[in-house]
């Protein structure tokens, strides 16, 4: 050691006396030093706590290369089993700690089990953007529910459920825990639901269920129903379509028929709208119209409901009150009709004379079906009731089938200079009335 102190003293000496007779002939010389790493040997070991008590002193250097190597490796051995010792035992007090975290009292519930959220968990807004889509409703099968209320009647009736989104234990415990055992239960934080959540006002819970079929479902009014169906046609406004839902599901309808031309009943406007009608009866869609009749019986009268907006609608009114209400209307003499048949299939071409005799034609050989007041008696038997939407109101096919069937239009008549009633309106009276009159029968 001595003799490397000076070999050092030397080298800073040499560079001092270049660097004086480099400033008197006016070059600069740049200074290099050499510094050597010192390899120290440790005066002691620290062990953990149970080991505090050894204390390992090194032995003198002996002379040498070869010997000051071998006994460096030493001193490095001796150095490292301690401390692999010690961050074995560290990480069995973490797994210990994290074992009793999972499993203690702070994750469970009433017995359920339930994981937190960390931060950057992205599963909530994933479920929630899949299950606002309805491509990937349908491609995925999934459907959101939210709130307490509309998730009790989906867990009443039977439907599955895959994740239940949670903010405090209180909100979980409004739901019934015994039918959540196959959830997967995560607790987020409330400002996450609120992020994800349609309405102004979340409740602090959200679920996820499997696309519930009708088939499988448990419907508890099923007693007080009556033979009564509604079919709804071209509906493409989700509040109405929960209305009419919720109408249905209130005046104990037996089921609900959609075409394919309607909003998905499954979006979450319409359930927040229907308040639970889905849970309530049999609701089917996407169906054709050779589809829909086998969902009726054989013995069934179709209604279409009608209004009138033309401009001699007041003079239909006295005609309809002065006992001539059987008399014979062509189709798109109302309001809710539409005579444009279904345009998918359309070829747009250029115009001329024979395109326009065509329609005239066409408009010519459509369905005729006598119209009647709602309050007069037309609900004898087995009975159906179309609805169509406001802007492309009935299809020929619903006003085709009514002819089929010896059906009706329904005509509720409104005062003068008024538009006619919101389609969802107009559905709940005639449901009400159609059931006042099934009522009657039994």
């Amino acid at each position: 050691m001595a003799a490397y102190m000076r070999s050092m003293i030397c080298l800073v000496s040499i560079e001092r006396n270049v660097f004086r007779h480099s400033r008197g002939s006016g070059v600069i010389v740049e200074t290099k030093r050499y510094v050597r790493g010192l390899r120290r040997n440790p005066v002691r070991v620290l062990f953990p706590e149970n080991e505090a008590d050894k204390v390992v002193k090194p032995r003198p250097q002996p002379a040498g290369r070869d010997v000051h190597r071998e006994k460096g490796q030493k001193v490095k051995a001796a150095i490292k089993h301690p401390e692999e010792d010690f961050v074995k035992a560290r990480s069995n007090v973490q797994a210990t700690t994290t074992h009793a975290h999972v499993t203690g009292t702070k994750d469970q519930i009433d017995g359920l089990r339930f994981e937190r959220a960390f931060p950057g968990d992205k599963r909530l807004g994933k479920l929630v953007s899949i299950t606002r889509s309805r491509t990937f409703r349908e491609h995925q099968g999934k459907i959101l529910l939210e709130g307490r209320r509309l998730i009790c009647d989906a867990l009443n009736a039977g439907a599955n459920p895959h994740m239940v989104f949670f903010s405090t234990a209180d909100r979980l415990r409004e739901l019934p825990l015994d039918k959540l055992k196959r959830a997967t239960l995560v607790k987020v934080k409330f400002e996450d639901i609120k992020i994800w959540s349609d309405v102004v006002a979340p409740q602090g819970v959200i679920a996820i269920f499997a696309r519930p079929d009708p088939l499988r479902l448990n419907f508890a009014n099923k007693g007080d129903s009556v033979p009564l169906s509604l079919i709804c046609d071209n509906i493409r406004d989700p509040g109405n379509l929960g209305t009419m839902l919720r109408c249905a599901a209130a005046a104990g309808c037996h089921d609900v028929l959609l075409t394919k031309g309607c909003v998905d009943a499954w979006e979450p406007k319409v359930l927040r709208a229907a308040m639970g009608a889905h849970f309530r009866l049999p609701i089917y869609q996407s169906l054709s119209w050779d589809d829909l009749e086998k969902h009726l019986p054989k013995s069934v009268t179709v209604h279409v409901a009608d209004s009138s907006c033309g401009a001699d609608r007041s003079e239909e009114i006295k005609n309809l009150q002065v006992n001539v209400s059987h008399k014979t209307l062509k189709a798109g003499d109302y309001g809710w009709v539409s005579t444009r048949s279904n345009r998918s299939n359309v070829r747009y071409e250029e115009y001329d004379s024979d395109t326009d005799s065509d329609c005239e034609e066409g408009a010519q050989s459509l369905p005729t079906v006598d119209s009647k007041l709602y309050h007069e008696s037309w609900a004898q038997s087995p009975t159906a009731l179309v609805i169509g939407g406001e802007t492309h109101g009935l299809s020929v096919d619903a006003v085709q089938l009514a002819e089929k069937t010896s059906g009706y239009r329904l005509f509720i008549p409104v005062a003068p200079d008024m538009d006619s009633l919101n389609s969802a309106m107009a559905a709940s009276i005639l449901l009400f009335e159609g059931r006042k009159q099934l009522l009657k029968l039994t």
